[in-house]
Formats: C-alpha cells, structure tokens, sequence
C-alpha cells in the first residue's frame, strides 16, 4: 500500500514590496480564500491581516515581500499569508505581541491581533537582518491532526519567471515507525516553465509511488524523468520512532540535521536523476525531539550556521522554511526547500 499525501508544494504568491503592495494583497488572498469556500467573514480576516502586513512592511522594512498561496495537509486546506523582510527587525517580540502595540502609522491592530485573527500565526525576528510572519486560515473546520514531525516547505522563483523549477512534497510510509515520513526535495535542471515540469513531474512520481526506502523512491523518479533535462533529487525518510533520519540523494541538494545548535550534513551523490544514476547510496544521522531536517537546493547558500538563527529551529517548520530562504536565498537562481522538525526538545 503506498503513503498518504501529507503536504506539497502549490502555487505560490510573491509580491514585492511597493506602493500597490496592500491592494494586490487584499485582492490576491481575497480570491484564494474564496476558492476554498471560506466564510465570507473568515475572508475578511485574511483581506485585513495581509494589509496590516503590506503596511508593515511598507513603513518599516528595509526590503520584503508577501508570500500567499493555499496549503493542503492531510486532506485539509488552507489560505497561508507569510511576509518576509530584509530587516530591521522586532526589538522586543512579546511586547509587540501584546494588545494595543502596533508599528507608527500601520492600521493599528498590532500583532496580538493579527495572531486572533488566524487560526495558526507565529513569528520569528533577527534584530538587524530581517521578520518572518506567517498566519494560516483553515477551511473545512480546522487544520488536521499532526504526529510528532511537522512539515512544510517554500519555493520562490527566479526574478523575471511565474514558475519555479524547483518543488517539494511529504508522504507518510509504511514498514517503518507509525509516524514516518517520506521527504522529496527537487530542483528541475535550469529554470522557467521547462524546469517546473521536471520538477511537477518528479512530485507526480513521489506522490504515487509504492517503495518505502529513500533508495528505491530515488530510483523510481529516476526512471519516472527519463526523457525530461533531469533534476537534481534528495529523498529523505524520517522516522520519530527510531530517531533516525536516512536519506538518498543525486545533484546538488543540501541536506543537514540541526540539533543542539550544531548540523550534521547528509552528503548526495553526484548525477542528474533521469539523465544519470549512479547506484544510490543512503546516509544516515540521529533524528532526536527538538531536531530539524532541512533539505534545500543550490538556490540557497549552504553556508548558513544554525548559530545564524537564534530561537529558530523549535519554532512552526513554516517558519523554519521562511527564515531560511529569507536569508540564505540568492537572486539568481530557483530557490526551495523542504524542513521537518521532530516537536519540541
């Protein structure tokens, strides 16, 4: 029997930061809250949460943009709205998150408020380097149960393209622990639309897919991209149970596990899934509560140290992912990554 489908990546959302930011904002999750049939009350939530964003960002930040687009966990669904910024950061977060503080010339709501209007909201701050928000509105009564491993995953697109050649998904798998899960990290060779369809086509694989090794799901998108330009691939399986996390990996993915504030890499082999394939090889580390898995692609640098994220790696995995790319991205590239965090230490 092959895996459930627990969460992967969709359509994305990026507005930059200008003059119209509030407006496009507003209309933009406005239309993706309605497509998920959310209440009309619900929806002005949203509309108003991502203005005070927009507003936000506009007074304050040195840099940023909004990030919108619909989730889907486990058969539930969902509006998120993540604003990432270049800086200068939140001085004092539990002040700022109490009721009636808000930014100078914002709407006025705060961020106390804006955590009552969402369903699901965190933030996380860098004094000096830059704010991660996000706020989620569940539709269908609720966001679903999770196990000891949260997911959840973030692509941006290169300047100038609509479609990122990179992409992610998470399925659970049987034959280990009750609680495992099956991680798929993609990076379709170049970038634009013919690069999104390797990577579309990889997660098409991954989601129907019956093996339960990250060797034996590797070699099964292989053979599902021959034909294509090929991607660079990384398959990791995690299992709360064991403590352990294994991975397979072709190309230049970077994957490492963060516990305790140090990392431990998870090296991939050289090749291009569906063009060449050496044998796959797995590598194994310790998975224990509190640690992170993050997986990403060469749109990021890999140069970043956990002692960079203060208070990061415990927090929502969407924040983790967030923070990540807000500030290791670079600008001439796809850029996505896929994080697990195994609870709280």
């Amino acid at each position: 029997m092959k895996g459930a489908l627990v969460a992967e990546a969709g359509d994305v959302h990026w507005l930059r930061a200008d003059v119209a930011l509030a407006a496009a904002a507003r209309r933009q999750v406005g239309q993706l809250a309605r497509g998920l049939c959310l209440p009309e009350e619900q929806v002005a939530r949203a509309e108003l949460c991502v203005t005070e964003m927009a507003t936000n960002l506009l007074k304050h930040a040195v840099d940023g943009s909004l990030v919108l687009r619909v989730v889907r966990a486990r058969g539930h669904a969902a509006v998120e709205c993540l604003s990432l910024d270049s800086g200068p950061g939140i001085e004092d977060v539990p002040r700022a998150l109490r009721d009636g503080m808000s930014a100078a010339g914002s709407l006025g709501i705060g961020l106390g408020a804006m955590g009552r209007l969402a369903d699901v909201f965190g933030v996380h701050t860098l004094r000096g380097r830059g704010t991660v928000l996000s706020a989620r509105f569940w539709a269908d009564g609720g966001a679903p149960a999770s196990g000891p491993v949260g997911t959840s995953g973030l692509t941006r697109p290169i300047g100038g393209e609509q479609v990122c050649g990179d992409s992610w998904a998470v399925r659970t798998v049987d034959g280990h622990g009750p609680d495992a899960l099956l991680l798929m990290m993609c990076d379709g060779l170049g970038h634009g639309p013919l690069a999104a369809r390797v990577a579309d086509r990889a997660r098409e694989v991954f989601r129907d897919g019956h093996h339960t090794s990250p060797a034996d799901v590797l070699a099964e998108i292989h053979r599902g991209l021959r034909g294509t330009r090929g991607a660079a691939l990384a398959i990791a399986l995690v299992d709360p149970s064991e403590q352990r996390v294994r991975l397979s990996g072709a190309g230049n993915i970077t994957a490492l596990v963060v516990a305790d504030g140090a990392r431990t890499g998870l090296l991939s082999m050289p090749g291009i899934a569906g063009v060449q394939l050496p044998r796959p090889r797995t590598f194994e580390a310790p998975f224990p509560p509190g640690a992170a898995l993050v997986m990403h692609s060469d749109g990021l640098s890999d140069r970043w140290k956990p002692a960079d994220f203060p208070g990061l790696f415990p927090q929502d995995p969407v924040l983790v992912a967030a923070q990540v790319l807000n500030q290791a991205a670079v600008r001439k590239d796809d850029a996505g990554i896929v994080v697990a965090v195994h609870g709280r230490p």
